[in-house]
């Protein structure tokens, strides 16, 4: 069974930062796109941004300033690295491979 697992989040202040990380098993990993998404209760899980495996990146619009992804290939980890935190930050984000492989999330709180 393929794995995906987050870590990184945490508790912050706002104005803060984070970077989160990303492992899966190789073959996963370095043959597949990665992005990352989140999601607050209640509410549809939103897309943040996506990396191939040869490094180009998209981004949602609202995001791209303060959030940064990123991927070591050879370490089959990926990350988002994440700054200027705001309490609006705050939710589950979760890891994505190849579309249909997910994480089990970890939880960012961003305090005020």
């Amino acid at each position: 069974q393929v794995q995906v697992v987050e870590s990184g989040g945490g508790l912050v202040q706002a104005g803060g930062s984070l970077r989160l990380s990303c492992v899966a098993s190789r073959t996963i990993f370095r043959r597949n796109i990665m992005a990352w998404y989140r999601q607050v209760p209640g509410h549809q899980r939103e897309w943040i941004a996506s990396i191939t495996t040869g490094g180009m990146t998209r981004y949602s619009d609202s995001l791209k300033d303060r959030f940064t992804i990123s991927r070591d290939n050879s370490a089959n980890t990926g990350y988002l690295e994440m700054n200027s935190l705001k309490p609006e930050d705050t939710a589950v984000y979760y890891c994505n491979l190849r579309g249909d492989l997910w994480g089990q999330g970890t939880q960012v709180t961003v305090s005020t």
